[in-house]
């Protein structure tokens, strides 16, 4: 018996409201292109302020129902789900190439992660826990429970669009919220619309999830300061975090923030450290994906006595890297974003040449594709080193003992992901704990988010932990109820 292959979705670039499919009403339109070919995909009108509101209010009506659901039939909506993220498999994955320039061995990487985050989070409906207190007073009965949130605001990034999305939509369902999601502009499909018919297909409730895609400068600020979401959960650059916080706490209707932000992750390697292990997982930290990713390896700190070995093996394997076509399954550098992207990388690089860094490798750009480059010897207070850099950008920097590395790793406004390279696990485990960081890996990449373990950042990397059990915090409130038998004795 053969299974017949699935019909494609239609993807007509409607917006996604209270489970139905209808064009949005602002005067701007979206041009969603290629960015490897400039290959028109989409072109759609954008959401207004009445989208907006309308998705706000269907997530309102549909939410009491949505949490009155036996966690029982929560999980079952999710098992579906990944039934049909499963079968949709090569579908998700060339969308991902297509649009957000995606390699092919990134794009199944992501596919992979947001199966993965379904699966964990089917459990989670029955993993909400309630607390009995004793109390003070004579005869009371008193008890905490973890109600859901009500309204979740998502504004998702482009560069892991699908996976970065579901991380909050998701464990934000399966706790009883519903949800309105904010899509990133370069990545409408599969940041957004492709979600919506993913859902569609699982059968979830009309209004449950609702998708707008829209201008940020149009409808952005209100996506935020809406009265009816009680969390608005953001990932993106800290620039715009910080908006969004202060937005969604210091207007008329205050409420909580998840804030995923920037990084600029620290790979560091000791004296004692496996100098060729160290080397390969600082170019597949940095590459994956050209960069564009938080938890990416922005630096490399090494200790001098292996600075030579290190930065050789490291400059030959960027050299071989292939560039270019993102669906072609050997590729590992494909077209950044966009140009706005690029020129800022350009900008960076013409910045470093003409500080006089040594520049290892590199190349000129064609069209998006920008090839690998590496500069050596970079200090500490330069550009390459101090900022997030977005992209095939890696500055080697110097460490003279561990002390100098682990001060180093700790100088900067971020603290998102790092990692540390050592042959002895007590010495790594010490290292990893002076680094002030949500995250810290022994002897691997920085790029990690495994769906039971805290994802989040510290300093200007944001606020708040995902997955696991970490979201239930986030994504339900504490509600304290007691209860007293008859008559009570006041003091008047």
């Amino acid at each position: 018996m053969t299974t017949q292959p699935l019909a494609p979705y239609a993807i007509t670039g409607d917006q996604y409201i209270n489970g139905t499919w209808r064009a949005g009403r602002s005067a701007r339109r979206l041009d969603d292109r290629n960015p490897f070919n400039g290959e028109q995909l989409l072109e759609m009108p954008l959401a207004s302020i009445g989208d907006l509101d309308d998705a706000y209010q269907a997530a309102h009506q549909a939410q009491a129902a949505w949490a009155q659901l036996h966690p029982t039939q929560r999980s079952a909506y999710l098992e579906k789900l990944a039934l049909v993220i499963q079968d949709r498999r090569d579908e998700i994955v060339d969308w991902l190439i297509r649009e957000s320039g995606s390699t092919r061995i990134k794009a199944s990487m992501e596919w992979q992660f947001t199966l993965n985050l379904v699966r964990e989070c089917t459990s989670m409906p029955m993993q909400v826990e309630g607390r009995i207190l004793t109390s003070y007073k004579p005869g009371e009965q008193s008890f905490v429970f973890r109600e859901p949130l009500g309204v979740v605001g998502v504004i998702s990034p482009w560069n892991f669009p699908l996976y970065l999305s579901m991380r909050s939509v998701v464990p934000a369902l399966a706790l009883g919220n519903t949800i309105v999601l904010k899509p990133a502009s370069d990545t409408a499909v599969t940041g957004g619309l492709l979600i919506a018919h993913l859902f569609e297909e699982a059968g979830f409730p009309q209004g449950s999830l609702n998708v707008v895609v829209g201008a940020g400068s149009e409808i952005g600020d209100a996506f935020v300061a809406h009265p009816v979401p009680s969390l608005i959960s953001f990932t993106g650059s800290t620039d715009v975090g910080r908006n969004v916080g202060r937005i969604a706490t210091g207007g008329k209707h205050i409420k909580r923030v998840a804030l995923e932000l920037g990084g600029n992750a620290p790979l560091v390697v000791l004296d004692d450290a496996d100098v060729e292990i160290a080397a390969h997982a600082a170019v597949v930290g940095r590459f994956l994906h050209q960069g564009q990713i938080c938890m990416s390896v922005n630096r490399v700190i090494v200790d001098r006595s292996l600075y030579a070995d290190f930065a050789a093996l490291v400059v030959e394997r960027v050299r071989n890297l292939k560039t270019g076509d993102p669906a072609k399954a050997d590729t590992v550098i494909g077209p950044v974003v966009n140009q706005s992207q690029l020129d800022g990388l350009l900008r960076k690089i013409d910045g470093a040449q003409s500080a006089g860094l040594k520049q290892l490798c590199g190349g000129p750009a064609s069209g998006l594709v920008l090839p690998a480059h590496v500069f050596g010897e970079v200090v500490a207070d330069q550009e390459l080193a101090r900022d997030e850099t977005f992209g095939p950008l890696l500055p080697l920097l110097i460490a003279e003992n561990e002390g100098h590395a682990l001060a180093l790793a700790n100088a900067s406004e971020y603290g998102l992901s790092s990692a540390v390279f050592t042959r002895d696990m007590a010495r790594g485990l010490n290292f990893a704990r002076g680094i002030v960081a949500g995250m810290t890996h022994i002897n691997d990449i920085t790029v990690d988010d495994q769906p039971n373990a805290p994802f989040g950042g510290e300093k200007n990397s944001g606020l708040g932990r995902f997955n696991g059990h970490y979201a239930l915090d986030e994504f339900t409130r504490a509600h304290w109820v007691t209860w007293q038998p008859g008559s009570h004795h006041y003091p008047f």
